[in-house]
């Protein structure tokens, strides 16, 4: 089995109905511009307040990719 290595970076999602479409809109946003995604990890859960009110959900998520740097 050949070697592999993996990227982590980190992104903040963000949804005025979900936590779980906050995580979705990180990841699918990150699928836009990395090839291979492998893991997310939701690592923190905020909330933005308006008023004393939740204005939107935020989602930290860790997606890792498989590095494809120079040979």
């Amino acid at each position: 089995m050949a070697e592999s290595v993996y990227k982590v970076i980190e992104l903040v999602g963000t949804s005025t109905e979900s936590w779980e479409k906050a995580a979705a809109a990180a990841v699918a946003r990150a699928a836009k511009t990395l090839k291979d995604l492998r893991v997310a990890e939701i690592v923190e859960l905020d909330m933005q307040l308006e008023d004393g009110k939740v204005a939107a959900y935020r989602a930290k998520v860790k997606v890792s990719f498989k590095y494809l740097g120079k040979e």
